[in-house]
């Protein structure tokens, strides 16, 4: 499997939290989905230097680049309106 980093940053209005907020529950469940699947290796918000989330960062994993961009098209916080700005990056982990 081919593994991405993925950093999300979420809007920065004043509705983004609420917008996170909503979303997150579905978020999970599908994260949850995606970690049964071993499509997920590991991912949580980022935060500022105030404590409140202002994106996230996961390391995923899929066969190929169409099965990424499925899951892209199904995640709660892109369809929510969350993350605002989407960087792909081909990761690997290491192996120590």
């Amino acid at each position: 499997m081919t593994q991405y980093l993925i950093i999300a940053r979420d809007g920065n209005d004043h509705e983004a939290t609420k917008r996170r907020m909503n979303a997150r529950p579905d978020h999970f469940k599908l994260a949850r989905v995606l970690k049964n699947n071993h499509n997920f290796i590991i991912g949580g918000a980022m935060l500022d230097e105030h404590g409140n989330m202002i994106g996230s960062m996961m390391v995923v994993q899929f066969e190929n680049e169409n099965e990424l961009k499925g899951w892209l098209e199904r995640e709660p916080y892109v369809n929510g309106d969350v993350w605002r700005e989407i960087e792909v990056k081909p990761f690997r982990v290491a192996d120590v």
